[in-house]
């Protein structure tokens, strides 16, 4: 199990810094006399440096272990969060922003593919679930800073120390990263990652096709998950007449359905298999999302909302973890990597877009928007099953301790 806590632990981590930028903003612009507008100017560079990043994290992987590669990139996230602390200027802050995202674009990449070859469906979606701990834990902590009177610098201060201590933790255990992992994985499902998916192993040019629309599924769901986070407030508020503070709850009910979803369903899709819940899940966008677009009482866009959020749970860490079988193991880090950059720019752009279509017809758009993306998500998907003859097989459920994993 030590393993599976180091991974957890990591994308604990990995998820400290994220929103709490949005917090220390106001306080940060003030000081370097810029406007509340300018964080758009840092987000761009935030994103292009993670997007980099983990697309060279599968030829990295190549050469260094996965404990090695998180422990630079987590020294490499303390410097960055040091050099906001100490940044005199926007453009320090900017120089800060790109080394973040290298950072966090290693970690996300390098973890979703040391646990595809190692976890099965509970883990991965576990640790996924981490993240959410993770983003909770970095506000609360900046809040209490704040709420003491300290400076906004001494925030950054406090979560660099947070990830250096995590950071000494993965190099003084670097050798459970490079050991067989003491977590139960079946041998059958090795087998069938190392083994070239019919159709994929032969020529690129079928291998390039399924990896690009891979990557546009991954794209699609992130850019659905994080655009109805983002403006569901608006959404429920402006759009459907609920007062701020339900709509505020709703907005937290959304990410806590996020969090038990992958705590819940993952043991399911080891018992029942890892296709059958993305089936249900990529189904359950679609559901939650028409009960926001379809006119009628907010309780329902409200329901909706939660539905999404929860059918959005399990879909990034299990179609991570049927990579290999999609593309082949010889492929499947930098197939990883790859999706992680294209979920960086989803999550980008999509959002984005999703405000422009609220400013010019309405907060109401966000329903059929969101639908639109999901149908599109539920094409794509289906075409990846068609592609693959063996997107996955089940994964037998924990042996009893004492017994061996191996067949």
């Amino acid at each position: 199990m030590f393993p599976v806590v180091l991974v957890c632990l990591a994308y604990v981590s990995m998820a400290l810094p994220d929103g709490v930028l949005g917090i220390l903003w106001p306080s940060m612009s003030a000081d370097f006399h810029q406007p509340l507008g300018a964080l758009g100017l840092l987000l761009p560079f935030g994103v292009a440096a993670a997007v980099l990043s983990s697309t060279m994290t599968g030829r990295i992987l190549a050469r260094i272990h996965i404990g090695q590669l998180l422990s630079a990139s987590t020294v490499l996230s303390v410097v960055a969060l040091l050099g906001y602390g100490l940044a005199p200027s926007l453009w320090a802050v900017v120089a800060a922003t790109v080394v973040l995202g290298l950072a966090s674009g290693a970690v996300d990449s390098g973890l979703n593919a040391y646990a595809a070859s190692r976890f099965g469906a509970r883990h991965i979606t576990w640790m996924h679930a981490c993240y959410g701990l993770g983003a909770t834990i970095g506000p609360a902590t900046v809040g209490v800073a704040l709420s003491s009177g300290m400076r906004w610098r001494w925030a950054y201060v406090i979560i660099a120390a947070v990830q250096m201590t995590l950071a000494c933790a993965f190099l003084r255990n670097g050798q459970h990263w490079a050991a067989r992992p003491d977590v139960p994985v079946a041998t059958a499902v090795r087998r069938h990652a190392a083994a070239p998916v019919s159709g994929l192993g032969g020529p690129a040019g079928p291998r390039r096709y399924v990896l690009a629309l891979s990557a546009a599924v991954f794209a699609i769901h992130i850019g659905i998950e994080s655009g109805t986070g983002l403006w569901a407030y608006v959404f429920l508020t402006t759009g459907r007449g609920l007062p701020p503070e339900t709509a505020g709850l709703a907005v937290s009910g959304f990410w806590a359905c996020m969090f038990i979803g992958r705590v819940i369903l993952g043991p399911i899709a080891e018992r029942v298999g890892a296709a059958r819940v993305l089936s249900c899940a990529v189904g359950g966008i679609g559901g939650g999302a028409a009960m926001m677009a379809l006119p009628g009482p907010a309780v329902l866009a409200l329901a909706g909302m939660l539905v999404l959020g929860l059918a959005a749970a399990p879909i990034f860490p299990l179609l991570t973890l049927t990579t290999a079988g999609r593309v082949g193991h010889d492929h499947a880090d930098k197939t990883i990597g790859l999706q992680v950059a294209a979920s960086k720019i989803g999550a980008a752009v999509l959002p984005a877009g999703m405000g422009l279509l609220i400013q010019h017809l309405g907060a109401t758009a966000l329903g059929p928007a969101v639908l639109a993306l999901a149908l599109v998500m539920a094409t794509g998907y289906g075409l990846l099953v068609r592609l693959t003859t063996s997107a996955e097989t089940p994964i037998p459920p924990e042996p009893r301790p004492g017994r061996s994993t191996e067949s």
